[in-house]
């Protein structure tokens, strides 16, 4: 397997050569692309050295120089960019090709994971949120940074996932990393909607995005996966039985329908609370509507699956905008959940964004803080939450 790590110029340049050496010891071929200011923090000769390859510079070495990047590109089967800088991130953000690895990078047709490592400060910029929010809607895989002490003494998220787990995650994408081969996971996501009458409907702002990274995370880790989706625009992932539902009603039945085969259920789904008694049959119209309507609640789809557990790991959502953690505390506890993932939605936040910070609480009374880090980080890293309770 062909990989090609991208260093970019920043102080955490120096964890790269674990990288490359730990994704040699996978039994990748890897070559080593780095900038200019890459080479401030640590010299070509060490990566030459942990690669087993010349280290690409320039666009303009050798004689064979200016095609090297589309015959490699052609042969790459992931680019793993780490450290990303600041600089780094708005240069692939805009398309910007002034250096090899950024040429490389428009060349690839493989999946890019990003590792980005710059401080605080500079991780919050606006400006660094847009170019992240570009990259993940053209496939960019992210993973990171971190919550730690950063160079400057300073402390926040910022710093460089480590190096193995990087490696962990470019494995994954490899698909040689089949953890959950054996496992079915039956996953929900997005939002339900209830009728009012014809054309309006009661919902939420749920996108989806986050069931469907779980879903995509799993079957590239060998598992059979069922999603169950309310209304969402994002489109179905590769290798995955995707159910395509409106109502929490129709939820529930396809949920309920699909449990036997299950070992593994996440319920990410945003559903509603409350439909509406008796929805018109067509529209209703302005100047002779009610002003009351009638609520009824939706079915608990997820205490009745809860009563059908059995040997199954359930894994359970819980979107708060208050007592964040004592609330999906009591959740966890009622609905009979191994784990339940709990996320602020106070003004909005979490619904349809890329990126998401979350506690994850299980039965044990154990806290694990996850971001923020883009959607697809924290479903690979929910993903190792639920390998470790499988081998436990």
């Amino acid at each position: 397997m062909n990989v090609v790590v991208g260093v970019t110029g920043g102080i955490a340049a120096y964890k790269a050569g674990e990288i490359v050496r730990g994704l040699r010891k996978r039994g990748c071929v890897v070559r080593v692309a780095m900038t200019r200011a890459a080479t401030r923090f640590v010299t070509p000769t060490t990566f030459q050295a942990l690669s087993a390859n010349k280290v690409l510079l320039s666009l303009f070495d050798g004689d064979e120089a200016e095609i090297r990047h589309i015959a490699l590109a052609r042969e790459c089967r992931l680019l793993v960019v780490a450290p990303a800088t600041a600089n780094a991130l708005a240069k692939l953000a805009a398309g910007i090709a002034d250096d090899f690895l950024t040429t490389f990078a428009l060349a690839v047709r493989c999946p890019i994971l990003i590792a980005p490592a710059m401080n605080p400060r500079m991780w919050e910029h606006p400006a660094v949120k847009e170019n992240v929010a570009k990259l993940l809607d053209r496939g960019a895989l992210f993973i990171g940074p971190e919550d730690g002490e950063m160079a400057e003494a300073d402390r926040g998220v910022g710093r460089l996932t480590e190096p193995a787990s990087i490696v962990d995650r470019a494995m994954e994408i490899l698909g040689s990393r089949r953890t959950l081969t054996g496992q079915t996971l039956l996953v929900t996501a997005g939002p339900t909607r209830e009728p009012i009458d014809a054309v309006r409907f009661l919902s939420n702002p749920s996108s989806g995005k986050m069931g469907f990274a779980i879903a995509e995370a799993a079957v590239r880790r060998g598992a059979g996966v069922v999603l169950v989706s309310g209304p969402s625009a994002v489109a179905d992932p590769e290798g995955v039985k995707v159910i395509r539902v409106t109502t929490a009603a129709e939820m529930r039945q396809a949920v309920v329908a699909a449990l036997p085969h299950a070992t593994i259920v996440v319920k990410a789904a945003a559903v509603s609370d409350f439909a509406v008694a008796a929805p018109a049959a067509g529209k209703i119209k302005k100047a002779s509507a009610s002003r009351t309507v009638e609520l009824v609640p939706t079915p608990d789809i997820l205490q009745e699956i809860s009563a059908l557990k059995g040997d199954r790991l359930l894994v359970g959502f819980a979107a708060e905008t208050d007592e964040l953690v004592a609330n999906a505390r009591r959740k966890l506890a009622e609905k009979n959940l191994d784990m339940i993932v709990a996320n602020d939605v106070s003004g909005g936040a979490a619904f349809g964004a890329d990126v998401l910070a979350v506690v994850v609480l299980d039965r044990e009374g154990r806290e694990t803080r996850l971001g923020p880090s883009p959607k697809a980080d924290i479903a690979a890293r929910l993903l190792d939450l639920i390998e470790e309770r499988l081998a436990a």
